[in-house]
C-alpha cells in the first residue's frame, strides 16, 4: 500500500509551500512613497527596520491583535508607521495615510505573491483521491478571504478547511493549531493526518508532537535542509516530488 492509502487528511503550510512573495519588500513601499510624489525610501533600511517592527508587533499584540481586539487594518498600520520611523521617515499623518493604504491594499491583493505552478493540481490531485485538504497557516483573515482566492486556491476546490492564527488567536509552533485542524477535519486520527510545511520549528516538529505526520519542502534549497535531513525528517524539493512520494509502494514516514 502506499502511504496515501493510510492517510485521510493532509495538512498544508501556505508561504513557502504553496507561494512565494514576489519581489522586495521595498519594492511596494517605494510605489507607495511614489503615488504621493515622495522618492523611493532606502530598501535595505526599509527591509531592517520593518523586520524590528514586526516583531515587535507579533510580541505585544500576537495573532494579529487578536487577543487585544485590534483590528486588521490598525494592527498593520502601526507596524508600517513604525516600519518608517525607524528606518528614518516619519512622515506628516496626511501624507503617511495615503502612503499606508496604498500598501494595505497591495498586500491585501495578489500583486506581491506568486503561486508555484505544482500548488494548485497537487491539492487538487489530493481532493481527487478522497483526502480532506487543510490549510494551517500563521496568517490574518485575508490570506482566506481574498488573497488564496486571487491566487487559485480557492476554499471547495483546492482546499475543504482553513485554520488561520488570525482567526484562531494562536499561532505556528503551539500544536494547538494542529489539534483545531484534526477536529476541522472530522475528529480524525493524528496518525491519519500528513502535515506538509517548510519550517522545522513551525511546522514539523508541532505536527509530529501530536502525532501526526509531516514532511518539509526545500524549495529554495536553504542550507537547514541538511540538518533536517540529519534529524530524520524527509525532505522534499516540491510538491511534484511530493506525490510522487505519496504515491510510491516503497516510501516510509
Amino acid at each position: 500500500m502506499s502511504l496515501l492509502g493510510k492517510l485521510r487528511c493532509v495538512t498544508v503550510d501556505v508561504t513557502g509551500t504553496l507561494m512565494a512573495y514576489k519581489g522586495e519588500l521595498g519594492d511596494y513601499y517605494c510605489m507607495a512613497a511614489k503615488s504621493v510624489g515622495l522618492p523611493c525610501p532606502d530598501y535595505k533600511r526599509m527591509h531592517e527596520a520593518f523586520k524590528f517592527a514586526y516583531k515587535d508587533m507579533a510580541t505585544k499584540y500576537p495573532c494579529f491583535g487578536f487577543d487585544a481586539k485590534m483590528p486588521n487594518i490598525v494592527w498593520w498600520k502601526t507596524c508600517v508607521r513604525d516600519s518608517f520611523v525607524r528606518a528614518g521617515y516619519d512622515y506628516d499623518e496626511e501624507t503617511f495615510e495615503k502612503i499606508f493604504r496604498r500598501i494595505y491594499s497591495s498586500f491585501g491583493s495578489s500583486a506581491p505573491y506568486i503561486i508555484f505552478p505544482d500548488s494548485q493540481p497537487f491539492l487538487r490531485w489530493l481532493r481527487g483521491k478522497g483526502l480532506k485538504v487543510g490549510i494551517v497557516s500563521n496568517a490574518e483573515y485575508r490570506y482566506k478571504d481574498v488573497i488564496l482566492p486571487a491566487l487559485g486556491i480557492n476554499e471547495g476546490s483546492e482546499w475543504d478547511f482553513g485554520v488561520f492564527s488570525g482567526f484562531e488567536g494562536i499561532e505556528k509552533p503551539n500544536p494547538k493549531l494542529f489539534e483545531i485542524a484534526l477536529e476541522r477535519a472530522g475528529n480524525v486520527k493524528p496518525e491519519e493526518v500528513l502535515h506538509i510545511g517548510d519550517s522545522m520549528r513551525k511546522d514539523y516538529e508541532p505536527a509530529k508532537s501530536i502525532g501526526m505526520h509531516a514532511i518539509l519542502l526545500d524549495r529554495f534549497k536553504t542550507p537547514d535542509a541538511v540538518e533536517w535531513r540529519k534529524s530524520g525528517a524527509v525532505v522534499l524539493p516540491d510538491l511534484v516530488a511530493t506525490q510522487e512520494w505519496l504515491s510510491s509502494e516503497n516510501s516510509t514516514f
